[in-house]
């Protein structure tokens, strides 16, 4: 009974940051407000909430069948609540169609890798760069400067996230043969080429060996420091979760049943409940 309380006053007490901060005027860059989901009569999401400051990093946790998925794919645009709304820069982007997400500033990584596997690393960044840019078949075809200005743009702009990556020694070799490490890594270049405000991470590790794990952790750092950009983790791997989050918000059976700084959440009787059937201590 006393560690439902505790949760209880912790997620009240995270209700009553986030209107603080509204009432500052410093809005976040994303709201999540009341998300509910369901399918046919599963409830998927349960009027789940949170916001994300600019320039932090969110860690999103729970075990299978929490929501965490559910909640990505409605950021993503793959999925429409029956209820709530999600916000990004104070505008609802429930409007929106998928492929309209990247445009106003949010990219995505994928949980099982999307790449063009016969194309080099370069093409395949390069493809993620054509998400934000804009034209017409006659300016392409003809060539006319202003797409001349954005193609060498974004020619800059995929160099520079091969390089920072480490990506450049295999930049003009296809996919395909790569150790799948550095597969992620292109993938994570792709995303990041577009220049997001707000970039999405859907279980970067899987598939990661212990030093890649560390490496990613590092790195995802180092973009949200290098580049101000915004993260929100999906994510099974605590240790990495733990290590790289400002923020952690951790979901069962679709509620939200904690939020706080990592320290905070790992210690949290119902986040131990939830993963191990039965509270410690």
């Amino acid at each position: 009974m006393h560690g439902a309380s505790g949760t209880t006053a912790r997620l009240a007490e995270a209700e009553r940051s986030r209107s603080t901060l509204s009432a500052e005027g410093a809005p976040p860059l994303l709201a999540v407000r009341d998300v509910v989901v369901r399918f046919g009569g599963i409830v998927a999401l349960d009027g789940v909430s949170f916001d994300l400051p600019p320039g932090r990093i969110l860690g999103l946790i729970g075990p299978n069948g929490a929501g965490k998925t559910t909640l990505f794919n409605c950021l993503s645009r793959l999925y429409t609540p029956v209820s709530g709304d999600i916000q990004f820069e104070g505008r609802s982007i429930l409007g929106r169609s998928p492929h309209r997400i990247a445009e106003i500033g949010i990219g995505r990584t994928f949980q099982n890798l999307a790449l063009f596997r016969g194309l080099s690393v370069l093409d395949n960044v390069l493809v993620g760069g054509h998400t934000r840019t804009r034209g017409d078949f006659l300016s392409d075809a003809l060539g006319l400067p202003g797409v001349r200005a954005r193609e060498i743009a974004l020619a800059r702009a995929a160099d520079e996230f091969i390089d920072h990556l480490g990506l450049g020694a295999v930049a003009r070799l296809p996919v395909v043969g790569l150790p799948f490490g550095t597969q992620k890594r292109v993938e994570l270049a792709r995303a990041l080429v577009m220049r997001p405000k707000l970039l999405l991470l859907d279980e970067p590790a899987g598939g990661l060996n212990h030093e890649e794990v560390a490496d990613l952790g590092r790195l995802i750092r180092q973009i949200r420091d290098d580049h101000g950009i915004t993260v929100l983790l999906v994510e099974h791997h605590m240790g990495l979760v733990m290590s790289v989050s400002d923020t952690v918000v951790a979901l069962d059976f679709g509620r939200k049943i904690c939020e706080g700084p990592p320290a905070l959440v790992q210690k949290d009787e119902a986040v131990i409940r939830a993963y191990l059937g039965t509270a410690t201590g």
